[in-house]
């Protein structure tokens, strides 16, 4: 029998959604309405996650952060705080320093939780958190409206890309999940 599944609502940042930021994403106003409704249905079981810059910077992050210095700050600035009109969502709070959130879940979640995920953006951080848990043996849903990507060209092909991925990922709608079509839903 499977536990109840775990919304999931990745970066709802402002360094994301502000209009002057450099990683604003235009979608980004459309999803706050879905977001809002499905953490209504999920209650206690939804986890709000946030990006941070990495303070060690091994690797390729030396580059990123040279690439994006706007973003480079300690995890207590305003660019990382999530958004007003989602910060009285989530039982749970994650911060990493990666784009993929899939290691920081799995201590709430259990190692094989059902997810359904949301935030931004799509074509980064959701991919990147999505594909290692499938890979990992969680079931994931996709919620195709309250997800938004970089640009509405790079959201469509994040999807594409994770819709390569059934039955592990689903992509579907707030109301197909709210609904319970073609999903096993919220109880």
């Amino acid at each position: 029998m499977t536990s109840s599944p775990w919304l999931v609502v990745i970066d709802p940042q402002r360094i994301f959604a502000a209009p002057d930021s450099a990683w604003c994403s235009p979608m980004w106003p459309d999803v706050v309405a879905p977001v809002r409704r499905l953490a209504a249905a999920f209650g206690d079981r939804v986890i709000v996650t946030r990006w941070v810059a990495p303070a060690a910077r091994v690797g390729s992050w030396a580059a990123y952060m040279a690439a994006w210095p706007f973003a480079d700050h300690p995890a207590d600035h305003p660019l990382f705080d999530v958004v007003d009109e989602l910060a009285d969502i989530g039982s749970h709070r994650v911060t990493a320093t990666t784009f993929g959130k899939w290691g920081a879940l799995v201590d709430i979640t259990g190692p094989t939780p059902s997810l359904v995920l949301t935030g931004v953006s799509t074509d980064c951080c959701v991919i990147s958190t999505a594909l290692p848990a499938a890979d990992a043996g969680a079931t994931l849903t996709v919620v195709t409206d309250a997800c938004a990507g970089s640009t509405p060209e790079n959201h469509r092909a994040a999807l594409d890309v994770m819709a390569l991925y059934p039955p592990q990922i689903t992509l579907r709608t707030s109301a197909e999940v709210l609904g319970g079509r073609g999903w096993r839903g919220v109880e």
